[in-house]
């Protein structure tokens, strides 16, 4: 994890209940007799994840329906750190400077438009496609009076689109930030979905254990998997090179990596991919500018 992770060691679940004294209920002792959660129950881990955001960033209240993709914090804030450090690094701009982002697919959790404006005093606007996700959002937003400063969502009508529609003629943005949906099939999803139980050790794979795993449709899976969708991103986002300095995105599976240098080769845009690791997950950014 980022050196400036404040989730680089272990939970301090008796520390994040004493603001959400829901995750108590939750907390259980692993083999070694240390403190943990279930991570296989999404109750718990929205509970976990509610609790940093109440008590670390500060956010005066956070409702998320069952049956949303639950944002893991310490993976989200992870990218926006690195991102950080890279536009310190590449462009030599101060870490304490106010940056402008856009969430592609926000989601109903709006996890980067909260930890950008929470963890580093950013400005964010937030592109969501599922008018319900929007509603979502936006309710959250208005329980803390600095989201209501420093967030926008905006709802993307025309599914065909990723940066029409979303960002107008008169905007400057210093870079955008994405977590693409990176299966290609609902199946696909769901297997990974009980692979992730193996792992945690819950061979029993109940349905609804492993739909603790899942999200809406729009934000687990797509045609073409997460490869495609960036490649879609990448073709748009030449059309707005001179509106963003940065474009970036998760990706998941390196065998992605492949035809998305191709892709940005072909666009002529300049890339950079950073590695990330969370526990036993590995992941990476791909950022590109022009």
């Amino acid at each position: 994890m980022h050196a400036q992770n404040p989730y680089c060691d272990r939970y301090e679940l008796k520390r994040l209940a004493s603001h959400h004294p829901q995750l108590l209920d939750h907390i259980v002792l692993n083999p070694s007799g240390e403190e943990t959660i279930d991570f296989s129950n999404s109750t718990a881990v929205y509970e976990l994840n509610k609790a940093m955001l109440l008590m670390d960033f500060k956010v005066d209240n956070y409702e998320l329906p069952m049956g949303y993709l639950i944002p893991p914090i310490p993976g989200r804030l992870d990218y926006l750190l690195h991102l950080q450090a890279f536009f310190s690094n590449q462009f030599n701009i101060d870490k304490n400077t106010k940056l402008r982002g856009l969430d592609i697919g926000a989601g109903a959790n709006g996890i980067f438009c909260i930890l950008g404006s929470q963890h580093f005093n950013w400005t964010m606007v937030g592109s969501e496609c599922d008018a319900k996700a929007v509603e979502i959002a936006k309710t959250n937003i208005q329980y803390t009076s600095t989201l209501k400063e420093n967030i926008e969502i905006r709802h993307q009508e025309n599914k065909s689109f990723l940066f029409k529609n979303t960002i107008h003629s008169n905007e400057q943005f210093d870079f955008t930030v994405c977590n693409p949906p990176f299966h290609t099939s609902k199946k696909e999803a769901l297997k990974s979905a009980l692979r992730k139980l193996d792992n945690l050790g819950h061979r029993e794979h109940n349905q609804n254990v492993a739909l603790n795993f899942e999200g809406q449709a729009n934000e687990l899976w797509c045609n073409g998997g997460e490869a495609l969708f960036i490649k879609r991103l990448i073709k748009e986002s030449v059309g707005y090179k001179n509106q963003v300095k940065v474009f970036s995105t998760l990706v998941s599976k390196s065998a992605s990596l492949t035809p998305i240098k191709k892709q940005l080769t072909k666009a002529k845009a300049n890339f950079e991919v950073l590695s990330m690791s969370l526990g036993n997950k590995k992941s990476r950014i791909v950022l590109w500018w022009f």
